[in-house]
């Protein structure tokens, strides 16, 4: 009788997408202990652009000239602000589970930074320097 390799608590049982969303989650607990009011914004993670109608552009996609990494949905109604990060043009970007982890926290970073009004290094002073 055969089992399985590793128990479904254990990391080696996670999809790539699983994985992929824990990235986004960590980044935005991370950014979440230094601004508070971010605990009222939504993460989400996306295959590729263009799957939802409430994205940016209407959900018609993107311009065209290159494939955005994240997005930002503006709140409307009791809708809250979403920070939309979009897993398959970020794994192809990067190689390796380090890069995916640095790119995925940049693309965050770089839409709460919008949202919030503010430069990406003010958010996150580690900004571009890892």
């Amino acid at each position: 009788m055969r089992g399985p390799l590793a128990p479904p608590q254990v990391p080696l049982s996670a999809s790539r997408a699983e994985t992929f969303d824990d990235l986004v989650r960590d980044s935005a607990e991370r950014l979440e202990r230094q601004w508070p009011q971010l605990s009222a914004v939504d993460f989400a993670v996306l295959e590729v652009p263009g799957l939802a109608p409430a994205e940016p552009g209407g959900g018609d996609g993107w311009d065209g000239r290159s494939v955005p990494l994240g997005g930002l949905v503006p709140a409307l109604g009791d809708r809250p602000d979403c920070v939309i990060v979009y897993r398959r043009p970020v794994e192809l970007r990067a190689k390796s589970r380090e890069e995916r982890a640095l790119l995925v926290h940049e693309v965050v970073v770089e839409q709460v930074a919008e949202l919030l009004g503010l430069s990406p290094e003010s958010v996150d002073p580690r900004y571009g320097q890892d």
